[in-house]
């Protein structure tokens, strides 16, 4: 007789409190989210160490790192391997791996250990029908209230757009400091959107306004200083 097992994939959700761990990293312990507390913060998995398309990846991470930090972001990776394993294979990036035009590559953001899989599983990173051993490629963006705001889930083969992380990130901040929201393909100096009115002598004000460009009344938009 067959017998069908269903598994049970545990996946936290936007508007949700991050789920809360301590674990060891290549830069010491550290106790999640609660020692990031007024930052930004991408956490991200990768299935496995000395892996090509992992290693890119953190070479771009590496390399953009600076540029997250400006933002406020801090960056965590994860993976199922252990922590020699990931000073091992940091070392060899740094020591050994050339990539576009990145070499001498020095990963300096924390790298998880998690062998017994118990972070990967509480963040919903371990996918049964990609692989029951490895994480696929997800990222988390969580928020200086350590509140999760998007979560992006790439498959193992496909390496993942730096660009757009950044981008996804300054559109988030952008929309909580001026209570807007960003349209297709948004970049920082293009214009918003402005959230449909709530009345209709809201509607009239700002068909009328000068500071907003209306189509119609429920499709208004406006410009924000570049930075």
């Amino acid at each position: 007789m067959e017998t069908n097992v269903q598994t049970i994939v545990s996946m936290p959700r936007i508007g949700e409190k991050a789920p809360e761990f301590q674990a060891v990293t290549t830069q010491g312990n550290i106790n999640f989210p609660n020692d990031y507390q007024g930052k930004w913060v991408i956490l991200f998995s990768h299935p496995a160490d000395f892996t090509p398309v992992c290693t890119t990846e953190f070479m771009t991470f590496a390399k953009m790192e600076k540029e997250f930090n400006d933002l406020n972001c801090n960056l965590v990776g994860l993976s199922v391997d252990g922590l020699y394993s990931h000073i091992a294979w940091l070392r060899t990036i740094k020591e050994k791996i050339q990539f576009r035009d990145m070499k001498n590559i020095e990963v300096q953001f924390p790298l998880i250990e998690d062998i017994t899989m118990e972070v990967a599983k509480k963040y919903g990173m371990i996918q049964p029908g990609e692989s029951s051993t490895k994480a696929v490629r997800a990222v988390f963006f969580i928020d200086p209230k350590g509140i999760i705001r998007a979560i992006i889930y790439y498959p193992l083969s496909l390496g993942r757009n730096f660009d757009e992380l950044k981008r996804a990130l300054i559109a988030m901040q952008t929309a909580d400091k001026y209570s807007i929201a960003t349209p297709a393909d948004w970049r920082p100096g293009e214009d918003v959107i402005v959230p449909p009115a709530g009345s209709c002598g809201t509607a009239k004000e700002r068909m009328e306004s000068d500071d907003v460009k209306c189509s119609d009344w429920f499709f208004c938009t406006k410009s924000l200083p570049m930075n």
